[in-house]
């Protein structure tokens, strides 16, 4: 074989009869065309990366007897394909957006000051509430929206909650990808994650369906996202008021914690004293028997008081404290974004109670909740402890409880977090944009066929 001649007519005639022999044909343009149309619906659709394409360019033209191209006419025929497969979903995403939801999309690659001016719009719209000038945000909607999650605060909180309310203000379908493949949408984000606006801005002259579809595939995955990060910084944010309060009072009964020591001593001294003198007073007989006097009784009460449910009121008061100043706020406007559900009926109390905290989050300066509403209680799961689920409810009246308005939230989320790190509860975005829990096996529209792990067959027809 070293002497054989790889070029010339030679070598072109003994591929022919091979070809012949084994019942193969030559590539044709027709044969490429026709293969870029199979890749594009069938493969492209739903795979992006060159090289799985590439194999299933080459099993298909196994299966209709065409011998495979050279490789750079391979490599054209799959770069066509997967413009061809993307062009086609372009067209189709764009076409599910109305007049009006497409201008709010396009308004947030425009200049800044129209896009903040769309956005802002809509978002009060939403809220019905005006936005104060210390919260606004200092670049474009779009740059707001691609931020990542600050640092555990009630800032950032209430900046991932502005990022929700943005992204919803754009009002996208909610089934806008629904028949497409994940990975798809979410290379989509990706690349508009990482373009300028600017440059999305010039794409919109020759392409303008792609300029609508990729930042609408950025808002779908960013609102997922977003919403993961609130949940995380609920979470933190409900351990962290917990830890310090702890900690807070802690450090304080340490300071003012003196050990008494020879309890049983002390007691044996004060016993026979007062045997010895049983008509005396206390101040006569009793503290000259004890050694350091009247300070050291103080001290043994004192001991005693630190321990127990004077402990755990103290931290209930300091994390009361800490909430109404503070994450009240932050806690009680995240209820308007989340909405909590679980299938288990332990935790159901909990989130019956949530849904009165939101029934009265707006109520104003109220402090307690009207008479005739009761707030579901629920036993504290053991991550938590008492300390978030008992002490004292003011009373109002004979036989009657008044919840404040101001506890209650804050005990009731941290129940929340607990069944959530249990895995009995979940957290979906709330409003007009719903969303279920992911399936535990893929849509049938995601599966894919036994002789490509990369091809995607759609089994339901693409929403209108």
């Amino acid at each position: 074989m070293g002497l054989y001649e790889w070029s010339g007519r030679t070598i072109e005639r003994h591929r022919s009869e091979i070809r012949n022999h084994l019942g193969f044909r030559e590539c044709s343009v027709a044969d490429a065309d026709k293969l870029t149309g199979w890749l594009a619906g069938n493969v492209a659709h739903a795979e992006r990366q060159s090289d799985r394409v590439r194999e299933e360019l080459l099993k298909q033209c196994w299966a209709e007897r065409i011998e495979p191209p050279a490789p750079g006419r391979i490599t054209r025929i799959v770069r066509s394909a997967l413009h061809n497969a993307e062009e086609t979903w372009f067209a189709k995403i764009a076409a599910r957006l109305d007049a009006e939801t497409t201008a709010r999309v396009l308004a947030l690659i425009a200049a800044d000051g129209d896009a903040r001016e769309v956005a802002d719009n809509a978002q009060q719209e939403q809220e019905q509430e005006e936005v104060e000038d210390d919260q606004e945000d200092e670049g474009s909607v779009l740059a707001l929206i691609k931020a990542m999650p600050g640092n555990v605060s009630l800032d950032s909180m209430l900046t991932e909650i502005r990022k929700l309310n943005a992204i919803r203000a754009i009002g996208l379908p909610t089934a806008l990808f629904a028949d497409v493949a994940p990975k798809v949408p979410a290379g989509w984000r990706f690349r508009a994650a990482v373009e300028s606006p600017s440059h999305l801005r010039r794409r919109a002259r020759n392409a303008p369906d792609a300029t609508v579809t990729l930042p609408a595939a950025l808002l779908v995955e960013r609102e997922r996202e977003v919403t993961d990060n609130l949940v995380d910084l609920l979470i933190a944010t409900i351990h962290r008021v917990g830890a310090r309060a702890e900690r807070k009072v802690t450090e304080e009964l340490i300071n003012a914690f003196k050990r008494v020591s020879g309890k049983e001593n002390l007691l044996f001294t004060i016993a026979d004293a007062s045997l010895t003198k049983p008509d005396g007073t206390v101040r006569e007989v009793v503290f000259p028997a004890v050694r350091g006097g009247e300070q050291t009784l103080r001290e043994l009460v004192h001991e005693f008081k630190t321990k127990g449910p004077v402990y755990r009121r103290t931290v209930q008061t300091t994390l009361k404290a800490s909430y109404t100043n503070h994450y009240q706020r932050g806690l009680i406007e995240l209820l308007e974004v989340l909405e909590f559900r679980s299938n288990n009926t332990a935790h159901q109390p909990v989130i019956d109670a949530l849904k009165l905290v939101k029934r009265y989050a707006k109520a104003g300066n109220t402090t307690y909740y009207p008479l005739g509403e009761s707030a579901p209680s629920t036993r504290a799961p053991s991550r938590t402890g008492p300390t978030w689920c008992t002490g004292p409810t003011p009373a109002v009246g004979v036989g009657s409880r008044a919840w404040c308005t101001r506890w209650l939230p804050s005990r009731r989320c941290a129940s929340s977090c607990a069944a959530r790190r249990s895995g009995w509860s979940a957290l979906i975005p709330s409003a007009t944009r719903r969303r279920t829990c992911p399936p535990t096996s893929p849509p049938a529209a995601w599966r894919t066929t036994p002789s490509c792990a990369s091809r995607w067959t759609p089994e339901t027809s693409p929403p209108s």
